[in-house]
């Protein structure tokens, strides 16, 4: 058995090599339309226009999926290795929460471009990337709590490093980003796709799309410290019937129905 089919850890894997694919995909087909710059654009620049926007779209819509898919395993792990510590649990809960809100987000993003609703699709990359940092900040949190009984304080100190590789990221994303739209620089930047590199403001683009890179690699890199927790998990459905047909009602409502009327028959 290969390592990445041990339990239920292709759910992280496929959510990374997913993810990943859409993004170098849709810089690669942009490129190759002569859509955007080669060095280094913005994420969202690479599906802004047809036919990679649709790429984009379709395969971030996937990745949604697949992020709520393994955060929903992650909680239900928790759950089971810490039945009863309510401080971890209530953690485990607001990370759950935390993390499907990052996924709308991703959604958001997906579907509504920046060069056509740019304030949506801001709110979608404050939910994704913001919302989706306290998330790490919280599956880290639980981590450190959960160690050494449940984690080893590698696995710790590794998603600790990510969260704040993140937030470095979202450090200088911000400020750069503050500075190239300030006005100095002109107005309707965000609708330019070609940066020319002796323009006034194309260090700060550069830092701005740089930090963007990094902030979405660091998030692939936290979810790969998912992998070797989710080879000692795997989830199963129990398929209880209530009835011998489809268009029967349970037999416990039933019984309950009978038991009513034979109540109000006496």
């Amino acid at each position: 058995m290969w390592w990445f089919q041990q339990g239920l850890s292709f759910l992280p894997v496929a959510l990374v090599v997913w993810s990943a694919a859409s993004f170098v995909f849709s810089y690669i087909t942009a490129i190759v339309l002569h859509h955007v710059d080669p060095l280094v654009p913005y994420i969202s620049d690479t599906g802004t226009i047809p036919p990679e926007r649709c790429l984009f779209g379709i395969m971030l819509n996937v990745s949604t999926f697949l992020g709520m898919a393994t955060m929903y395993v992650r909680y239900k792990q928790v759950s089971a290795l810490s039945p009863e510590k309510p401080k971890i649990l209530r953690l485990n809960k607001l990370g759950l929460t935390l993390g499907w809100m990052s996924c709308f987000g991703l959604c958001i993003i997906a579907n509504f471009q920046k060069c056509i609703l740019y304030y949506i699709h801001v709110l979608g990359a404050c939910l994704t990337f913001g919302v989706g940092s306290i998330y790490m900040l919280v599956q880290t949190v639980l981590s450190y709590l959960m160690q050494p009984e449940l984690h080893s304080k590698d696995i710790f100190w590794a998603r600790l490093a990510v969260f704040l590789w993140s937030c470095s990221s979202i450090l200088s994303m911000f400020v750069s980003s503050v500075v190239l739209y300030s006005g100095l620089y002109g107005q309707n930047l965000v609708q330019k796709l070609h940066w020319d590199p002796q323009e006034k403001g194309y260090t700060p683009h550069i830092i701005s799309t740089v930090s963007e890179w990094s902030l979405a690699f660091s998030f692939l890199s936290f979810f790969l410290t998912y992998i070797r927790d989710f080879q000692k998990i795997s989830l199963q459905a129990v398929v209880s019937l209530q009835g011998q047909t489809l268009h029967e009602s349970p037999q416990s409502f039933r019984t309950e129905e009978q038991a009513l009327l034979i109540a109000g028959s006496i």
